[in-house]
């Protein structure tokens, strides 16, 4: 079966850290670019960070710059989202996905999505 599973949401405090998880099974995550996208409660799902798998570029939003950190393990068909000096404006469901292309593209070109990871930040 296909799918990409989401792991590592939880709740923590302001300033804290979590790191995500997404892992795919059923095919490999070598060829495609992977991205990490939130939505929060009533807003719209925003893109939060990519990485290529040609030559691991990266890009993140302006919101998490600084902060987050993506990887890939092709090994462990895996990619990470290490979030740090998390704040309570990071609260949403975490959702990664893949796009046909090995490159960096626009947020709208992702079309296979995972289940998503709630992250809660509250003290």
């Amino acid at each position: 079966q296909v799918q990409l599973v989401e792991s590592g949401g939880g709740l923590v405090q302001p300033g804290g850290s979590l790191r995500l998880s997404c892992a795919a099974s059923g095919f490999t995550l070598d060829y495609y670019a992977i991205g990490w996208f939130r939505q929060a409660p009533g807003k719209e799902r925003e893109g939060v960070s990519c990485i290529s798998s040609s030559d691991g570029s990266t890009y993140y939003a302006d919101s998490v710059k600084g902060r987050f950190t993506i990887s890939r393990d092709n090994a462990k068909n895996t990619v990470y989202l290490q979030m740090n000096s998390l704040k309570p404006e990071d609260t949403a469901v975490y959702y990664c996905a893949t796009v046909v292309s090995s490159e960096i593209t626009g947020w709208n070109e992702y079309d296979y999505w995972g289940q998503g990871t709630q992250v809660t930040v509250s003290s």
